[in-house]
């Protein structure tokens, strides 16, 4: 059946039998058999036929439009079962935000290793324009990020977790004392950004003019380090407040971040190329997802 599927989108993308013949190297008769017995094994039309021309029925488009992707899982399947065949360790390559701590992220990969013990996970940290740029270049299989642009449709995007903003600061900070915190009250306190030199101007230009907030930037490479920066009083830390806790006992306290007169929001997402999914890539994926319900 998947052959005869094969034929069907190239008569679909031709718009033509003999076209489409041509390109699959075998004869328009052919071809035009194979469809009509792949429609003999579907039990519906696929295509209206009138004289030479065609047009797709409903059920035929949609048929299209899911066989595209059932094609594309299928040659991903094939090529990771033939690395396995081939004593080769298959490898499941995850672009993480570098800002970003979970327990759920550990449980799922623990969980995942042990089912698939023979699949290397690599992870690649980033900010969030970084592992955007490695899934488009197809540098990494899926990605761990924050949702700042509309969905695409050329993506799965699986949100993971909505969460509230909040911000870190010393203990000792008169402002550790407030209920809930605003960018204009946090003006004369560096804010920390974890961010990679290259990524420093696009993260403080986001905090800035989709956050609100003024003043001083300081940077940390991880997320370590800018615990660090906080507990010492260098500063305050945004982030998501569901991020794994720094173990620093009295030192720092977490406030709730507003953005107006409500708190600040976060989408935490995992997105995948729609093109490049593959069983172990939505196997994780959904691991990943039952750790966050």
């Amino acid at each position: 059946m998947l052959q005869s599927i094969k034929y069907f989108q190239a008569v679909v993308q031709n718009n033509s039998f003999s076209e489409a013949a041509a390109e699959c190297h075998i004869s328009q008769s052919a071809i035009s058999q194979q469809l009509k017995s792949l429609e003999g094994e579907l039990g519906f039309q696929l295509l209206d036929r009138k004289n030479r021309k065609f047009v797709l029925t409903p059920a035929g488009d949609y048929f299209y439009k899911k066989s595209l992707i059932l094609i594309a899982d299928y040659a991903q399947l094939c090529r990771e079962a033939e690395k396995i065949a081939r004593g080769d360790s298959a490898v499941l390559r995850i672009g993480y935000l570098r800002s970003y701590s979970s327990r759920e992220v550990y449980l799922a990969l623990g969980e995942f290793s042990s089912k698939y013990p023979h699949v290397s996970v690599q992870f690649s940290y980033g900010n969030h324009e970084e592992l955007f740029a490695w899934l488009r270049d197809e540098a990494v299989d899926l990605v761990l990020n924050d949702q700042r642009r509309a969905f695409s449709d050329e993506y799965v995007n699986l949100i993971l977790r909505t969460s509230g903003m909040c911000i870190e600061v010393p203990a000792g900070n008169p402002l550790a004392k407030l209920a809930s915190v605003t960018a204009k009250e946090m003006k004369n306190i560096p804010c920390i950004l974890i961010a990679s030199r290259e990524q420093r101007k696009i993260e403080q230009e986001y905090y800035q003019t989709v956050m609100g907030i003024q003043g001083e930037f300081l940077y940390a490479e991880n997320l370590e380090e800018a615990h660090l920066l906080v507990t010492g009083g260098q500063g305050f830390l945004p982030l998501d407040g569901n991020n794994q806790a720094v173990d620093a006992g009295s030192a720092v306290r977490r406030i709730p971040f507003y953005h107006g007169r409500e708190q600040a929001m976060r989408n935490y997402c995992l997105f995948w190329k729609k093109t490049r999914s593959g069983c172990f890539t939505e196997e994780f994926a959904h691991i990943l997802q039952k750790s966050f319900v």
